[in-house]
C-alpha cells in the first residue's frame, strides 16, 4: 500500500483533532497511547500531530466501544491488511463482520442471563415468607445463565450400559427439557427443582430406576420409536387407545425379553408397570412438563401405559 506524506500545514493537534471530533484532549490522548489513533508526526517540540483520517477515526473508535467492541477488536476492525486499498474504506468489512456476530452472541447471553435473574426475583417476590428461604437457597444453585449439563450428566448415568451412543444421545435429547430464554417465575422454580433433584441423586438410586432386561438396547430403541408414534396423538389431545404406537411400545418390552407379544404377555406387562411407579422419576417428568412446550418423554411413556391399562380393561370387559 502507497504510503500517503500529509503536507504540515494539514496535520492537526490533538486539541484541534478533539475539537473536530467532540472528544476531550484527555480521550484522543488515551485511544493514541493504546496504539490506536497512530500519530503522523511530531512537532519540533515533541507535540503530537495527526493526518485529517485521524478525525473519523477517532469517531470509529467511539462508536465501535459505545457498541462494547473490545479493544482487540476495534484494533482487528480499524487495521485493514496492508495489502489493502484505501477506497476499500476506514475498517475490515470482514473483521466488522465477525465482531458484530461475536458480539450478538455475547449479548444474547447476557440478555438470557438477565431474565433468568429477573425472573427468579420475581419468583422470591411474590413467594409467601415461609417459601422464600427454601426457594432461594433453590434458585441460588443455579448458573447464570443456567444450563443443563448437570441434568444430562444424571441421564447418561441413570441409562444402562452399554448401551448404543446413538441411544443415550437420542434419549437424552429428548429427556432434557430445553430451557426457555424468558422464563416466568413458576419455570425457573421448576428447573431449580428439576437441577436439585437430578443433582442430589446417588449412584444406588439410579440403579434402582434402571430397567434390568437381557437386551437393552432392543428395548430402548423401541420405546423410542414408539415415543415418536405416540407424539401425533399426544399433540392432538387424543386419548390414549390402541394402535401403532402401543403395539410398538409392547413389541419392544417383549423382544427386549426374548418373549413374544400375545395377549397374556400384555397382561404380564401392565402389572408389572403399574407395580413398577417410581416417584422420583415421576417428579422428574412433571418438572420437565413445566418447562417443555412440546410432549415429553415422561408424557409419551405415561400416554402408552394408559393405553395398555384401557386396552386390558376393555379385554376384561368384553370378556365379562
Amino acid at each position: 500500500m502507497e504510503v500517503q506524506v500529509v503536507p504540515p500545514a494539514e496535520l492537526l493537534t490533538i486539541g484541534e483533532l478533539a475539537a473536530r471530533a467532540g472528544v476531550s484532549v484527555k480521550t484522543v490522548r488515551f485511544w493514541s497511547d493504546r496504539g490506536l489513533l497512530p500519530e503522523a508526526d511530531r512537532s519540533s517540540g515533541g507535540h503530537r500531530r495527526y493526518g485529517p483520517e485521524a478525525v473519523e477515526r477517532l469517531q470509529l473508535i467511539r462508536s465501535l466501544r459505545g457498541l462494547g467492541v473490545p479493544l482487540p477488536d476495534v484494533s482487528r476492525v480499524l487495521d485493514r491488511d496492508e495489502a489493502g486499498d484505501a477506497a476499500d474504506g476506514p475498517v475490515d468489512d470482514s473483521a466488522l463482520a465477525d465482531v458484530v456476530e461475536r458480539q450478538l452472541d455475547e449479548l444474547g447471553g447476557q440478555l438470557t442471563a438477565l431474565r433468568w435473574r429477573e425472573a427468579g426475583l420475581r419468583l422470591l417476590h411474590e413467594s409467601a415468607p415461609e417459601q422464600r428461604a427454601e426457594r432461594l437457597r433453590l434458585v441460588g444453585g443455579l448458573a447464570s445463565p443456567p444450563d443443563t449439563d448437570g441434568v444430562v450428566r444424571y441421564w447418561r448415568r441413570l441409562l444402562p450400559y452399554p448401551l448404543a451412543a446413538r441411544l443415550v444421545a437420542s434419549i437424552t435429547d429428548m429427556a432434557v427439557p430445553q430451557l426457555p430464554e424468558a422464563p416466568t417465575p413458576a419455570q425457573v422454580l421448576a428447573f431449580a427443582r428439576l437441577h436439585a433433584l437430578t443433582g442430589s441423586a446417588s449412584d444406588a438410586c439410579l440403579a434402582a430406576h434402571r430397567p434390568v432386561v437381557p437386551r437393552a438396547d432392543v428395548l430402548y430403541d423401541g420405546l423410542f420409536e414408539a415415543y415418536l408414534l405416540a407424539l401425533d396423538p399426544l399433540l392432538a389431545q387424543r386419548a390414549p387407545h390402541s394402535g401403532a404406537a402401543l403395539d410398538c411400545f409392547v413389541d419392544a418390552h417383549a423382544r427386549a425379553q426374548d418373549a413374544r407379544d400375545t395377549p397374556a404377555f400384555r397382561r404380564t406387562l401392565g402389572r408389572a408397570l403399574a407395580a413398577g411407579a417410581e416417584p422420583v422419576m415421576d417428579r422428574y417428568w412433571q418438572l420437565a412438563d413445566e418447562l417443555s412446550t412440546a410432549p415429553t418423554l415422561g408424557a409419551a411413556y405415561a400416554w402408552l401405559q394408559s393405553a395398555l391399562d384401557a386396552e386390558l380393561a376393555d379385554a376384561d370387559a368384553y370378556a365379562s
